[in-house]
């Protein structure tokens, strides 16, 4: 299928083939009727796209920190790796359409192939021929509504949010600056309530057509036409409600809200203008300044937008999928007239000259629809237009188990997210006797950008198709937590090899299965992502520090830090908690160092937070401390490690430097390496030897079980308030 794709990093516009999207649980496959180009929003997108590095630092200075952070824990070269190569992909475009429902995810009931829908999301409504959406962020066309009008429902949505923001009521007078696509339906929406409104735009069309469309009077900013329209329509005292739908740098329009709301009104910021407010002014009016953000209750909640769980209407009235239904009432009952709005209807297929003409201002625009190939439900679509299915794995006979692999040996990867892109695959990429043969993601664009950047020799977004490849020898598991384990299942169960990034299990249910799977297929080639064991700098001080006689303490400080609000890692109900996320890492890292796995695991949990004290119990009487704390301070170190025994102390600082002290009083240490190697590298090597090879993988399957047996366990010792042994936590 065909996606109107950008890359970030030159400002290239293109319409990408890219894999069909599969149709997840809880969700539909939607075909684009019409797709709508918001041209406020997605135009600055695609004109900071165009600008220099240093105009895109300028635009994004909250990004310019998170790069300065992440060069402090994670060295100059992984930083700049990842970071061009979030810069060089390509990207989406797209957030609001309308089109046909394809096939229907498990759990959906509410629509059926064959109806028509809107869709928003500026990762599920894009510009892309079939897109997956999520039940929130659909709602059903009503009856007798044409596609090309429903198309309007997610930029709808943020007019009337922002309307309801203002909280207006019947007969009061609103001024709205800003006569984009956003600010004139905004105009529509107010006019329908009983609201008076007084419109503002140095573009004149644009203020006939608010006019034309309802609007009491409309003008130039600089105008006296407005102020005495104001004046007029509230008797001198000033306007009740200012909706700020404006975009760019001038702070004119909060200077111009100040002068003209009445005292103790209120003050809406739907679009991104300046906002640096003029003290004297809003404070001698007290006037309530308020933010619209997007569609209303439930954006950027993954839990609302990607799960599906609704909140009750009881206590939240107006949700997106509300807001976009109502909306499309408002539409389909003549009380919001969008076709006015409509500049240029185009071809999806010239959608980068469209852009292209938007850009460069040759193409002046309220509203630009792309109308997508075949004719959408209520103009004519054929009653058996073809499915998109996905198939499913069946059962049979358990596969042989992974032997020699032939060369090169050829690699799938299933997901393909920052962790993969920026720390794995460039390792692969280059490496003699490797094929990178397909790569699989839920979304097209993804499975294409890791296709352009590494050479996959496909993208796709069928699984089962490449489980039964029989020409694929090994299978990477590098998605969220929560599938790990199915996935490394049904990897086993295909007699393939697999290398599955931590965790390798979130439960011992899950541990279990992956467990039936290696006796039932007879196939053992497994491999979890515990790269620090191969760590160049921690080999070595290894080695420096010889054989032990003698029990050992182990301390391991995890400065793990505050991750930023909405970053998945904190969807503990389905991706568990961090520490059952990356705590095998720091627990195989001790296992490896004192030569055994634990035998027994108790933590304690301050109240209040994340952080953990977790001890680890040894055969020979050793014991391993994990703190795994995120309220420590952002500039010091992430991982520091203490290895005391016999004498002698072996010291780790954040994988730059290493040492070793013997009871001779002597410094061994590594030289300072010019960036963190934290084993990637050789694990990756190690991995593909083994299954070239047929050797053994590089780390027993007991010793991962037994470091993801102990990294659950630290839960039942939370919930239990004592020692839990690795026999009562399997």
């Amino acid at each position: 299928m065909k996606q109107v794709v950008q890359n970030y990093k030159s400002g290239e516009l293109a319409l990408l083939d890219v894999p069909v999207p599969g149709c997840k649980p809880g969700g539909v496959l939607v075909r684009t009727a019409y797709s709508l180009i918001s041209t406020g929003t997605e135009l600055m997108k695609v004109s900071e796209a165009g600008m220099s590095m240093l105009g895109k630092a300028r635009s994004r200075p909250d990004q310019v920190a998170k790069v300065v952070q992440s060069v402090a824990t994670n060295g100059v070269p992984a930083t700049y790796r990842k970071v061009m190569g979030k810069l060089d992909s390509y990207t989406p475009l797209g957030y609001s359409l309308c089109g046909v429902v394809e096939q229907v995810g498990d759990g959906i009931d509410d629509v059926k192939a064959g109806d028509l829908v809107a869709c928003a999301g500026n990762e599920h409504a894009l510009h892309a021929e079939l897109n997956w959406v999520p039940k929130n962020l659909y709602a059903p066309v009503p009856d007798g509504l044409a596609p090309r009008h429903a198309a309007f429902g997610t930029v709808g949505s943020i007019a009337l949010q922002g309307v309801r923001q203002g909280e207006s009521r019947l007969g009061e007078v609103a001024l709205v600056i800003g006569l984009g696509l956003i600010g004139q339906l905004v105009a529509q929406l107010l006019t329908a309530s009983g609201v008076r409104v007084v419109g503002v735009d140095p573009d004149p069309e644009r203020c006939e057509l608010a006019e034309r469309l309802g609007a009491a009077a409309c003008g130039d900013p600089a105008s006296p036409a407005v102020a005495s329209a104001v004046a007029e329509l509230t008797d001198g005292h000033g306007v009740d409600q200012v909706y700020l739908a404006a975009g760019g740098g001038s702070n004119q329009p909060v200077e111009l809200a100040a002068r003209l709301c009445r005292d103790r009104g209120r003050v809406v910021d739907i679009g991104k203008c300046r906002l640096d407010l003029p003290w004297n002014a809003y404070y001698e009016k007290e006037l309530d300044v308020r933010f619209s953000r997007s569609y209303g209750p439930g954006r950027y909640d993954p839990q609302y937008e990607i799960e599906g769980r609704d909140y009750p209407i009881g206590y939240v009235r107006w949700t997106e999928r509300r807001n976009l239904a109502c909306f499309l009432d408002l539409v389909a009952r003549g009380r919001v007239d969008v076709e006015p709005l409509i500049t240029r209807t185009a071809a999806f297929d010239d959608a980068v000259e469209t852009y292209q003409s938007l850009k460069d201002g040759s193409l002046k625009a309220v509203a630009v629809l792309f109308r997508y190939p075949g004719p959408a439900a209520g103009e004519g679509a054929p009653a058996d237009a073809p499915a998109i299915t996905v198939p499913a794995v069946r059962g049979g006979k358990a596969p042989a188990p992974v032997r020699a692999a032939k060369k090169p040996v050829r690699l799938a990867f299933v997901g393909a997210g920052n962790y993969a892109t920026s720390m794995l695959l460039p390792h692969l990429a280059q490496r003699d006797g490797v094929e990178l043969s397909t790569v699989v993601t839920t979304t097209a664009l993804s499975a294409a950008n890791a296709q352009r950047k590494f050479g996959f020799r496909e993208a796709t977004t069928d699984l089962d198709a490449v489980l039964g490849d029989a020409s694929v020898d090994a299978v990477f598991v590098v998605t969220r937590h929560s599938s790990h384990a199915e996935l490394t299942r049904k990897a086993l169960l295909a007699g393939k090899a697999v290398f599955v990034e931590k965790p390798l299990a979130l439960s011992e249910d899950e541990l279990t299965g992956v467990l039936d799977a290696v006796e039932e297929s007879g196939n053992d080639r497994l491999q979890v992502g515990f790269n620090r064991r191969f760590a160049p700098l921690l080999k070595e001080a290894r080695d420096r520090f010889g054989a032990r006689t003698g029990p050992a303490s182990l301390r391991y400080l995890v400065n793990a830090g505050r991750l930023d609000h909405g970053s998945w890692y904190l969807q503990q109900g389905t991706e568990g908690s961090r520490f059952a996320g990356e705590g095998g890492h720091f627990v195989d890292t001790a296992s490896w160092l004192l030569g055994a796995d634990p035998v027994s695991v108790y933590a304690l949990a301050p109240s209040g937070n994340e952080d953990l004290q977790v001890v680890l119990g040894y055969p020979d009487g050793s014991t391993a401390t994990i703190s795994y704390v995120t309220t420590g301070a952002a500039g010091f170190p992430k991982e520091t490690l203490d290895l005391v025994a016999d004498g002698k102390v072996l010291q780790l600082d954040d994988f730059v430097r290493s040492s070793v002290y013997d009871g001779r009083k002597r410094w061994v240490s590594s030289r300072l390496p010019k960036a963190r190697d934290k084993g990637q590298s050789a694990e990756l090597a190690a991995f593909v030897k083994a299954v070239r090879t047929g050797g053994p993988m590089p780390v027993p399957l007991g010793s991962l079980v037994a470091t993801t047996a102990a990294t659950l366990a630290v839960r039942a010792a939370l919930t239990g308030g004592a020692p839990v042994t690795l026999a009562e936590a399997r």
